[in-house]
């Protein structure tokens, strides 16, 4: 870990515009270049028009990277939203696209409302609540749900109406039976991304893949002459073009109103005392917090300067960016992983990277909305397909599988239910599961919620944190909140000898506490030897003693 004193962080607010502008910039530029068709894409998946991301993208540069509370994270639409918007256009449309996108921007305007109240009360400690096994459940299951829709996006055909399992069932026919000229510019944009993957060069890896995904995709359009082959799915009057006036787009290409003004469109609240509303509402407040959150405290292991996000103050900022977006058309945002750690890696110092991204995006699309008529939606597609690999690759279940059987086991259960029901049953089905396994291990029922430990310093230099009992995913928050208020510089002592079930959430919540603690200073060490672990991964959950205490 790097040990960076606090008089080496870079400056923040003008200062910190003042002193790193020009790295900032950079950054910026280069996360614009990732952002312009992750946004297209994720919008359109959603059943958004394409600017509705776009808008949000703007928004989170602009105007949430001036109140957030984190450093380097970059705010915008994310893969992971996909499904719970999607799913809420479609359930509150009842068939009519518009209908349901205006419903749903309603939705993600009560859904800010209810991200901001978290944050003002503190409730950005409650991400650690789901089971690392239950969140990663649920990400791939997003995946799957993602190749799933995108595919025949990707390949040019449109399957048949049906649920979820019956449009998986279709895709072996979609590979079988594409329409050559899409798939070749879908499969084109597969293969740039791989091979961007597999390069070594930083020189080359400067040029961000999805933006060559884009410009081999436009290459080949022309050559295909896209613009004029093709019928036209979208009307004058159609939704999501803007006024009558607006330039229709084929349907495969991306679609846009050339007067980026006309883009805005206003929530419609008449459905606000239905069932399917507030489920609507639920799924983009939870889903949406937790990845934020998730990300966030992710891009802080990331940043050089190891610099704390406060992340009840961010949640507060995503919420208002989310208010904003909802009352003018935009998707909701989240902190973003993968265009975050680009600005990381591009050599992002302050907040000012995510600013001026939001400005080169709002730039783009009053100068040169023309330019996006010509991205194929096939090559939106590739990247939104790819996106949903790398969430469900076969090595993320191997990852979870080397944690441990039982990881692996709620792993499944989790994208399981989300398959088969929704995102929320599917995570709360996994949670459930993961009780009743700890139910099963012998933890009491009064320790499922309640956690049992002590804080002793038996001299001005020494603290030792001494566990009782079971501590797990369920309860270990007042654990989490107590460390947080220990001073820096001590010698903090992890006593698990007197435990009874520490779960792989709490091992490796407090192998990040010892990391991080390490970095600003400080000296830890764990004692307590297991008598059982459930696989050989280092953070596997374990039994400390033979029997349960009640603490």
């Amino acid at each position: 870990m790097i040990n960076t004193p606090s008089s080496a962080l870079p400056e923040t607010g003008l200062a910190g515009l003042k002193a790193h502008w020009r790295g900032d910039l950079l950054s910026g530029f280069l996360v614009f270049l990732i952002a312009l068709p992750l946004c297209l894409g994720i919008s359109m998946a959603s059943g958004f028009p394409p600017s509705a991301g776009i808008i949000t993208a703007i928004i989170g540069g602009l105007l949430v990277s001036r109140i957030n509370g984190s450093y380097v994270t970059i705010n915008g639409p994310a893969a992971g939203l996909i499904v719970v918007v999607l799913n809420a256009v479609q359930t509150l449309g009842e068939g009519d696209a518009m209908a349901g996108y205006r419903y749903t921007l309603a939705a993600i305007v009560v859904a800010s409302v209810l991200q901001i109240l978290m944050g003002v009360f503190k409730a950005g400690r409650l991400s650690s609540f789901f089971p690392a096994s239950v969140v990663h459940g649920m990400l791939a299951a997003i995946g799957i749900i993602i190749m799933t829709k995108q595919i025949p996006v990707m390949l040019g055909v449109t399957p048949e109406e049906g649920s979820l399992f019956s449009t998986m069932a279709q895709i072996p026919h979609s590979l079988l039976n594409p329409n050559p000229e899409i798939a070749l510019i879908g499969l084109a944009g597969l293969v740039v991304l791989i091979i961007w993957s597999l390069l070594k060069s930083p020189t080359l890896k400067m040029i961000p893949a999805p933006i060559l995904v884009v410009l081999v995709g436009m290459g080949l359009g022309r050559i295909f002459d896209l613009n004029h082959e093709h019928m036209y799915l979208f009307l004058p009057d159609a939704p999501f073009i803007g006024h009558h006036e607006a330039t229709v787009g084929p349907r495969f290409l991306v679609a846009i109103s050339d007067n980026f003004m006309s883009s805005f469109y206003f929530p419609d609240f008449s459905k606000f005392m239905t069932t399917e509303f507030w489920e609507a509402v639920i799924g983009i407040s939870l889903v949406g917090s937790l990845e934020s959150l998730l990300s966030t405290v992710a891009v802080d292991k990331l940043d050089p300067y190891k610099r704390h996000s406060d992340l009840d103050r961010d949640l507060t900022a995503v919420g208002i960016g989310n208010l904003l977006a909802g009352l003018i058309g935009g998707m909701p945002m989240i902190a973003e992983i993968v265009r975050s750690s680009a600005n990381v890696n591009n050599g992002a110092k302050t907040g000012w990277a995510n600013f001026f991204h939001g400005a080169l995006l709002l730039l783009f699309v009053m100068l040169f909305p023309r330019l996006i008529h010509s991205i194929p939606l096939a090559a939106l597609a590739a990247l939104l397909v790819y996106t949903g690999f790398r969430l469900a690759s076969p090595r993320e279940f191997a990852k979870v599988m080397g944690i441990g059987k039982e990881q692996f086991f709620i792993f499944m259960v989790t994208i399981t239910g989300v398959l088969a029901t929704d995102l929320l049953i599917g995570v709360a089905i996994g949670i459930i599961v993961k009780l009743a396994v700890h139910i099963a291990r012998g933890v009491w029922l009064n320790n499922l919620f309640k956690i049992h430990f002590a804080i002793e310093r038996p001299n001005n230099d020494t603290v030792i944190v001494k566990l009782t009992g079971s501590a797990i995913f369920s309860n270990f928050l007042p654990l989490k909140k107590a460390l947080a208020t220990l001073e820096p510089g001590k010698s903090v002592v992890f006593d698990l000898s007197d435990g009874y079930l520490i779960d792989h959430t709490v091992m490796e919540f407090i192998y990040d506490y010892m990391h991080n603690y390490e970095a600003r200073g400080g000296r830890c060490r764990q004692t307590g030897r297991a008598s059982e672990k459930f696989s050989d991964h280092a953070l596997a959950a374990r039994l400390m003693t033979a029997d349960e205490r009640k603490g």
